[in-house]
């Protein structure tokens, strides 16, 4: 195909691909535009999945068990679209080297133990499908984070910390997910203690983020150019208004005002939404933020942020 031909079938994806190749600081664009989308949603649903588990089993709303194993299938869904050969996926099942491959597998421990104990919960069969279900929503809270942590050629992914706050993002869904239910759901959640739990998560994942962009400022060139563009690049408006705002100083400001006062479910129910939307949009942000290493790091110190 020539270059012309390239050009009129792909118009502007062409030009950007050798505007990325030719910048100094080139942003990592596969997992996050286009089908990369779905692999964020999909990161998103089964983790908001897997921490609404643990927290329906701590309150025994079975409604939240339900939506939980519903929400985590429907994670599998978005990861296989995002696949290019979808009918391929058992060749996921590598779960020695990938991350990925180890997230594939917890799904598929989660969601047939997640079934079987939602049917069964009883005696010795109930509590193994429940043991089952604990060790894929396990593996669901901790991969996420480690599949951008082993990609060594993004230095602002790459660290130890970004598990850890993925891990917390999840649970902090998981509580969230489980306000959204309670105007819907009344078998046994208590929803000031949910309330509590998520200003205590929120509050947490604040502090993680805080302290994960603290020390990125301090890191490589790359990682260094990855917060420049969350805090005045072309990720900030995503940063402050769906991460920060939406995600953090709403809830954070209704779980102080809720220690006064105590909130309805439903106004619950909408800040949990926004909690939710801002954990997508942390998600979205710190991938879209992601720069590769430079191929010639002595150039480009002024180098403008790509468009």
């Amino acid at each position: 195909m020539s270059t012309t031909t390239l050009r009129q079938v792909q118009g502007g994806a062409y030009d950007r691909l050798l505007a990325d190749l030719g910048a100094t600081f080139r942003p990592q664009r596969q997992w996050v535009e286009g089908r990369g989308l779905l692999l964020i949603i999909g990161h998103f649903l089964s983790g908001v999945g897997a921490g609404a588990w643990l927290f329906a089993l701590a309150f025994d709303q079975r409604a939240g068990l339900a939506a939980a194993t519903a929400t985590v299938a429907l994670a599998g869904v978005f990861h296989l679209l995002f696949l290019g050969r979808p009918e391929r996926f058992w060749r996921m099942f590598r779960a020695k080297s990938s991350w990925i491959a180890r997230g594939f597998v917890g799904m598929n421990l989660f969601v047939p133990g997640a079934l079987l104990y939602f049917v069964f919960p009883d005696g010795y069969v109930g509590g193994a499908f429940l043991a089952v279900s604990l060790l894929g929503a396990a593996i669901l809270i901790v991969y996420k984070g480690n599949v951008y942590a082993a990609s060594k050629g993004v230095p602002f992914w790459n660290s130890p910390l970004l598990p850890v706050l993925y891990a917390a993002y999840a649970l902090r869904g998981g509580g969230a997910a489980l306000l959204v239910l309670l105007p819907f759901a009344k078998d046994g959640a208590d929803e000031a203690t949910v309330g509590l739990i998520e200003l205590w998560i929120g509050l947490s994942a604040a502090v993680m983020l805080g302290f994960y962009l603290g020390v990125m400022r301090n890191a490589t060139r790359a990682a260094q150019r990855s917060v420049a563009e969350l805090m005045h690049g072309r990720v900030a408006l995503v940063f402050y208004l769906g991460t920060l705002g939406a995600g953090l100083v709403v809830p954070i400001a209704a779980g102080v005002v809720g220690l006064a006062a105590p909130l309805s479910e439903a106004v619950l129910a909408v800040v949990a939404c926004f909690s939710l939307g801002g954990d997508f949009f942390a998600k979205y942000a710190i991938a879209k933020a992601g720069v590769y290493v430079p191929l010639m790091p002595t150039l480009g110190e002024g180098a403008r942020p790509p468009r």
